[in-house]
């Protein structure tokens, strides 16, 4: 079920544009428009869900594909190692409500994060 004020389902919809890079029956992959790293990709579940736990806990099929197509392209984006990150909350930079991934790469990166 789509949310008609969602960045992320219009996408889904084909009502916004995006550089798609891979899309399933159940995701929807494609480049950030605000990079964080030389490989940034966000994979998204075609149905709404405002944050990765909420995925989880109605569809966890659903919240396995985002997991397993953000390996995939990883993959094919030849990374040979890369970050996975799911904001959830406004206090830790999650600015649409939609359930996605970020698939960052390309670059070494820190730990702790933030």
């Amino acid at each position: 079920m789509a949310d008609e004020s969602c960045l992320f389902c219009k996408i889904v919809e084909g009502h916004i544009p995006a550089t798609i890079v891979r899309e399933t029956d159940t995701t929807v992959a494609f480049r950030d428009i605000n990079p964080q790293a030389p490989t940034h990709i966000l994979v998204i579940p075609k149905v709404h869900h405002p944050d990765a736990a909420s995925l989880a806990a109605a569809e966890p099929a659903i919240a396995a594909d985002v997991l397993r197509e953000a390996g995939e392209i990883a993959a094919e984006e030849k990374l040979d190692s890369y970050r996975l990150v799911f904001n959830t909350g406004s206090g830790v930079g999650q600015t649409v409500f939609h359930a996605h991934a970020h698939l960052l790469g390309g670059r070494g990166m820190q730990w702790p994060p933030g």
